[in-house]
């Protein structure tokens, strides 16, 4: 059976539903404000969190540390396990597998309050295609 993960908005409990819609905006954030006016933030040449192709849609991924990272952005996010409600479809938009969804219903909090140590970030960035 595959294990999907969602990081995101903290405080959901088992049996609640992630549904589409981005609510992670951090007050005076830039990047936020950019990302809510549909724009992308540029960095060194790099797009930094870019508004999402499907705003319609839950991204799932199975890759646990990639929605760690997720769940990082959410100001203390949680990481969920989460099953896909709807049919999958796959996302082209992230270097990781990803599918989106409908909605999701979450199986589990796998960890609360999440904060990326510098060196999970190496790790992941190491990763990062």
């Amino acid at each position: 059976m595959t294990r999907y993960w969602h990081g995101g908005n903290p405080g959901l409990r088992p049996g609640d539903l992630v549904q589409p819609g981005h609510t992670r905006t951090v007050p005076d954030c830039l990047i936020c404000q950019a990302r809510a006016d549909g724009q992308t933030t540029l960095i060194n040449g790099h797009a930094i969190d870019p508004a999402t192709g499907r705003p319609d849609r839950v991204y799932l991924t199975t890759d646990r540390e990639y929605a760690r990272f997720y769940a990082s952005m959410a100001l203390y996010g949680d990481l969920y396990r989460v099953e896909p409600i709807g049919p999958l479809e796959p996302s082209t938009e992230d270097p990781f597998d990803t599918w989106m969804a409908p909605a999701a219903r979450i199986t589990a909090v796998y960890d609360r309050a999440v904060r990326l140590t510098n060196a999970q970030r190496r790790r992941l960035l190491a990763r990062w295609p």
